[in-house]
């Protein structure tokens, strides 16, 4: 019995409307319409589509829904990244539904992990619990700048405490005493906020089997191993070290050019090193700065992690370079523990810098 062609669907997703292009294996059009972002006329369109149909978007805010939603409807569903694309072209929805569905049918996405759907709970709660952070901070920062731009100095906390509100509020002019009181109003709240919402992301973070392992790894307190559980969802999705970093924003970008040479006849790879062009620009920045913050409290404690950061600088590696290095080292370690659920052994650990 000949098997049922693919189809190749792919889904330009908006608040109010999603346009659909599908295309056979060959390449031709066959279906494009238009139709409500609801669950109703996506899946309906989908089953239209035929027995085996394969199924892509572009990430955003419905990425995650759209994917829970068509993985047990369709044989393939992918969440791809299409940052960096030229802009030179003309774009539309149209345009943009029927390039997506082609580069689907030749193999030419790249998805983005969508799956663990067990862990989205814990994700909004770091969502929720990073938001009141960087809120509280946002205002603080404010607070202080309402100050500064009247030469006025504020070190220290004190200006946020409500014992001293009085006194600082009279150093300023009316309008500026309105606007200063409505910010620490606004900090009060969300710093009441803040305990519960650490709270309970802590406790969901707690029910996961991953905690345990990564908890035992030094300067991986409750809110890092949470945010790290969140992010990563699980460790078999990144099948090396060397996958890990580029997400974590801890790979070397290298630029190199006439990299092979002709000598004595015989075709041989160029001795010119290749430069460096920094770290990853397109990564997780919440992951980095958890691999990165440990990295820095471990550099300030003595044991093992230290000593690799020691090892670096003996050999002549540059302070800033030596912490990325550490954070590599204990990303690299969190990764091959939590895959084979092993706790931390500091007489496990190698001091070769990797």
């Amino acid at each position: 019995m000949k098997q049922q062609a693919i189809q190749y669907l792919a889904l330009d997703v908006h608040q109010a409307t999603v346009v659909a292009t599908l295309r056979d294996d060959q390449g031709k059009v066959v279906m494009r319409a238009t139709v409500a972002t609801e669950a109703k006329a996506i899946l309906t369109l989908v089953r239209s589509a035929g027995p085996r149909v394969h199924v892509a978007c572009e990430e955003g805010t419905q990425a995650q829904w759209l994917h829970d939603l068509l993985i047990d409807h369709a044989e393939r569903v992918i969440v791809c990244n299409v940052r960096g694309r030229s802009e030179t072209s003309n774009k539309s929805d149209r345009i943009d539904a029927d390039g997506l569905s082609e580069l689907l049918r030749l193999g030419g996405l790249k998805s983005v992990f969508h799956g663990a759907p067990e862990i989205l709970t814990l994700k909004e709660l770091v969502r929720n619990y990073n938001a009141l952070v960087e809120d509280s901070t946002r205002v603080m920062q404010r607070i202080k700048a309402i100050f500064r731009a009247r030469a006025i100095r504020t070190p220290g906390v004190s200006v946020y405490r409500v014992s001293q509100r009085k006194e600082w509020l009279a150093k300023l002019e009316r309008g500026a005493q309105v606007r200063a009181a409505t910010l620490l109003i606004q900090l009060d709240v969300l710093l009441e906020l803040r305990p519960k919402a650490k709270a309970a992301m802590i406790a969901t973070a707690r029910r996961q089997p991953g905690w345990k392992i990564l908890r035992s790894i030094p300067f991986f307190g409750p809110v890092r191993v949470a945010e790290i559980l969140a992010i990563m969802r699980t460790p078999f999705r990144f099948r090396t070290k060397r996958n890990l970093w580029p997400y974590a924003g801890l790979a070397v970008v290298t630029r190199s050019s006439a990299d092979a040479e002709f000598k004595n006849g015989e075709l041989r790879r160029s001795k010119k090193a290749p430069r460096t062009r920094g770290l990853n620009r397109n990564h997780n920045p919440i992951l980095k700065s958890v691999f990165k913050g440990a990295a820095t409290a471990a550099t300030a404690t003595p044991g093992p992690l230290r000593d690799c950061y020691e090892a670096s600088l003996a050999r002549g590696v540059k302070d800033d370079m030596a912490r990325v290095t550490l954070a590599r080292k204990i990303a690299a370690v969190a990764l091959r523990l939590w895959k084979k659920g092993e706790l931390w052994d500091p007489t496990k650990l190698t001091m070769q810098a990797k």
